[in-house]
């Protein structure tokens, strides 16, 4: 092409139109991309801001996903927690129908008077129910007994260093009582002195550690008397040891009177009496507290009413197979008295109550992750990861926690755990804590999915701000492209016109050969 010459006119028109169809090219590529800058070569500034601006709201659009599953992972283990609150409330309901149930069994006796006499000591022998595998008795005569006492003589005494304790072992009725006497004490029920410096300092002393007992005596006699009375009647106390640091404590077992141990004279029952009343039995049978929250009993029309405060059946052994009651003994001798079947029935509600606690808990899962169960949702809200949350279910303490049975205190109960309204006062208190517990739970999981809400919200906020930001740099204004191609347009038919028109100025020439 180089060999062709062209007149100065013509290749001025033709570098025109090449020009033109340049930017026609450009302009329908920006139309057809709706971009102003598709490279680096045409803005290379515009070009890489809007990438980096691209990229980085990718980015986030991708931790987008892990949000909106996080957010499920949370409304999943509240939606859990909403269960369990409503069975714990369940619970409660049947705790307190239990509560409300008094349908205990009882039975009328008549008491043969001649058939108990008072050669000998007759009872009534309670076992099952309340009882449970142990049994109880209840004498039907009138029984004088003495009670159990312990006698000592007291010592010289002696001081207590401040890190010394004078201990020891008291035995009442065949329960223990440990007792630890410090200087402190010495200093606060004595005469402030620090030393134990008579009998009667002494009995003081004694008297502010333990129950069950009278602390009486004069002189140097020192006596513990049982405040019970009968066979099982009895006080017995160990040797002193000194515990702590002895230091120059002048305190021993000797000097205080008690250097060997003392077994006190137990209580024994007198000779039979006349048989007790029908009113008398009643009365002590509600007195006894052995008894008084096992059984009940009531005169009804003259005859022992005992009613079994128990789900469990009671057998009463000396009532004879007519119903009377006259002491004696054996298989043909004992009666029974159902036990509270309603309170029955509300024991296996509970459990059964308690089993699906533990397996809404189980199923509150999402993707593989269960907040109920003690698992850790850790989130990530931005692309360079340095802002994140953990979320998981923790004790007051801040420590990591499961939410099922045993984290809660929600023990199994059985059938004797309902004879007591005491036992069901306090399965009340332990479920109030629960749901205190719950709801302590259910505001923290709240807590964070506000937050995690929150942040996706930002999240696509941010990511709108950041595309918009790069469309503004390299999109294509359309209305201003579409009137460029136009105008174009128009300048390639005026630029080939020219061309035409220069092209014959050329054959001008033509005619000089005519």
């Amino acid at each position: 092409m180089s060999d062709i010459s062209l007149s100065k006119a013509v290749r001025s028109n033709l570098l025109s139109l090449q020009s033109t169809a340049a930017a026609m090219a450009k302009t329908q590529e920006r139309l057809a991309t709706g971009l102003k800058v598709n490279s680096a070569l045409d803005n290379p500034t515009n070009f890489f801001t809007a990438t980096a601006l691209n990229s980085r709201a990718s980015d986030m659009a991708n931790l987008l996903d892990s949000m909106s599953s996080g957010i499920k992972t949370i409304e999943a283990a509240d939606n859990g927690l909403k269960s369990i609150t409503k069975t714990v409330e369940t619970m409660q309901s049947t705790l307190r129908q239990a509560r409300q149930d008094k349908s205990f069994k009882t039975g009328s006796y008549t008491v043969d008077v001649d058939a108990i006499g008072s050669s000998t000591i007759k009872y009534l022998t309670f076992t099952g129910g309340a009882f449970g595998a142990a049994s109880a008795q209840f004498a039907l005569n009138d029984t004088p007994a003495t009670a159990g006492v312990a006698s000592f003589t007291f010592g010289a005494g002696g001081s207590l260093d401040t890190a010394a304790t004078l201990d020891f072992t008291v035995q009442v009725d065949g329960v223990n009582q440990t007792v630890s006497i410090s200087q402190a004490d010495v200093i606060a029920v004595g005469n402030g002195d620090g030393t134990i410096d008579d009998a009667a300092e002494f009995r003081t002393l004694l008297a502010s550690k333990l129950t069950g007992v009278t602390v009486g005596g004069t002189g140097t006699t020192i006596t513990l008397t049982s405040n019970t009375t009968g066979a099982s009647s009895d006080v017995n106390i160990t040797v002193p040891t000194i515990g702590g640091t002895a230091g120059s404590s002048s305190v021993t077992a000797a000097a205080v009177g008690l250097g060997s141990a003392v077994n006190g004279t137990g209580g024994q029952d007198a000779a039979a009496g006349t048989p007790k009343t029908v009113d008398t039995m009643v009365t002590q049978i509600n007195n006894n507290p052995l008894l008084n929250d096992k059984i009940r009993a009531s005169n009804d029309n003259g005859k022992l009413r005992i009613e079994n405060l128990s789900t469990s059946e009671l057998s009463i052994t000396g009532v004879n197979a007519d119903g009377k009651v006259d002491g004696t003994t054996g298989p043909s001798s004992t009666t029974t008295v159902g036990g509270n079947d309603v309170r029955k029935n509300l024991v296996k509600q509970f459990n059964e109550l308690r089993d699906q606690l533990d397996k809404f808990a189980d199923d509150a899962s999402f993707n593989g992750i269960n907040l109920l169960r003690g698992d850790k949702l850790k989130l990530t809200f931005n692309e360079t990861g340095t802002s994140t949350i953990e979320i998981q279910a923790k004790t007051q303490a801040g420590l990591p926690t499961s939410i099922n049975n045993t984290a809660l205190g929600i023990d199994e109960v059985f059938q004797e755990d309902f004879d007591s309204d005491i036992t069901l006062d306090a399965k009340l208190n332990i479920l109030s804590d629960v749901m205190g517990k719950l709801r302590s739970h259910a505001s923290s999981f709240g807590s964070n999915l506000s937050i995690v809400e929150n942040r996706t919200d930002f999240t696509k906020a941010m990511i709108n701000t950041l595309e918009t930001g790069a469309a503004n740099l390299t999109l294509a204004d359309t209305n201003e492209e579409a009137a460029n191609l136009l105008a174009l347009q128009t300048r390639q038919q005026l630029s080939s016109t020219a061309l035409s028109m220069a092209s014959q100025a050329d054959q001008a020439v033509l005619r000089l050969f005519g």
